[in-house]
């Protein structure tokens, strides 16, 4: 006979089993799932940890930490004399882990495609994204000249960071009209309490799936803070994919009523789109780039230099263990996942937005 904690253990195996399997049904994880279940439960997870001003997710997270150490300590023996018995307390929690992280959050990995819920296609031509990214770059120049001095001026981001973080909601309930799966009610937004370790990592913010908490890294230039957010805001609404939370992002900052959201957004998906159209065709980036005002190349080096003044032999493990977690969710590019917005983006634009002005 098995016991309690061997059977708990054992359960992994199936849990396994089932998340591979959800894979092959998009339209039920959708319905049944991703607008109902989940739903609920992100909802009742905002009306508890919500109100709470600091990441109630990171105290547990240490909580947590602390009492994994202490077990490791107190059972360092009981490897070595009952390596059985060591391995069946690891399973188990495992199990616990990760039955919770797939009900509370990550069956979301599953869902159907954005694309296909906006009618979207998923190609597009070397000649459509030179079209979006000027049509790009002439927004953020714009928007760029409304907040400050002059087009050879960096943005100066006015308001402090807890009050753009206030602000994020704004853009969704802006989207939520045209788009009321992405309203976004009850927040839940804070800056993580493990901002430093985060940067030093390479990352910019995260979300709880335990808690549905959206953490920011605090430390992050005023700049990235708009777009940051909503990404994460995204997640919370329970788009897990990473191209999928960038695309969201950006209508909700480009939507937003507040110019510095706005230019936040467009600047984020230029500068996506100037880096796949690099890839594509460097002497076309060249041309095109050639018009973006230096006010912005300004806000865009102030995000390099950030970046690359944490940068640590650290990040490159970090970031690899997190593309293979991708990896492992249905997002085959792992970490590259990121920048396959630019396919939304350009298809957007030019299905919704260029025809118009056209």
């Amino acid at each position: 006979m098995f016991t309690k904690k061997q059977l708990l253990a054992l359960s992994l195996i199936p849990q396994i089993f089932l998340v591979k399997l959800l894979r092959f049904y998009p339209d039920f994880v959708e319905a049944i799932y991703s607008n109902g279940i989940f739903r609920i439960g992100s909802k009742l997870l905002h009306l508890v940890f919500g109100w709470i001003p600091f990441s109630a997710g990171d105290v547990i997270y240490t909580i947590l930490g602390i009492f994994a150490l202490k077990w490791l300590y107190q059972n360092r023996r009981k490897l070595t004399l009952n390596p059985l018995g060591w391995l069946t307390d690891i399973a188990s929690t495992l199990a616990v882990v990760y039955a919770a992280f797939h009900l509370l959050w990550a069956f979301n990995y599953y869902r159907l495609p954005l694309h296909e819920n906006l009618s979207l296609n998923t190609d597009y031509s070397t000649e459509e994204l030179i079209e979006v990214t000027n049509y790009l770059i002439q927004q953020t120049n714009f928007h760029q000249e409304q907040l400050a001095p002059n087009d050879t001026l960096a943005v100066d981001f006015t308001m402090s960071k807890s009050t753009l973080l206030s602000m994020v909601p704004d853009g969704f309930e802006a989207i939520g009209e045209t788009y009321p799966h992405l309203k976004y009610e009850t927040p839940s937004l804070k800056t993580s309490l493990y901002s430093v370790p985060l940067t030093y990592m390479g990352f910019s913010g995260y979300l709880n799936p335990f808690t549905n908490e959206a953490q920011v890294d605090y430390l992050l230039p005023k700049f990235r803070f708009p777009t940051t957010a909503s990404h994460e805001v995204a997640h919370q609404l329970g788009y897990a994919a990473e191209n999928e939370a960038n695309f969201i992002s950006y209508l909700a900052t480009t939507n937003h009523p507040d110019t510095y959201f706005k230019y936040s957004g467009y600047a984020f998906a230029l500068g996506h789109c100037l880096n796949d159209l690099y890839l594509r065709n460097p002497d076309a980036y060249e041309s095109v780039i050639s018009n973006l005002n230096r006010g912005v190349r300004k806000n865009f080096q102030e995000v390099r230099d950030f970046w690359e003044s944490y940068r640590n032999p650290t990040e490159v493990l970090f970031k690899s263990s997190y593309n293979q977690f991708l990896k492992a969710n249905s997002q085959s590019k792992g970490i590259e996942s990121y920048s396959y917005v630019v396919a939304l983006i350009v298809n957007y634009n030019q299905t919704y937005i260029l025809k118009t002005l056209k």
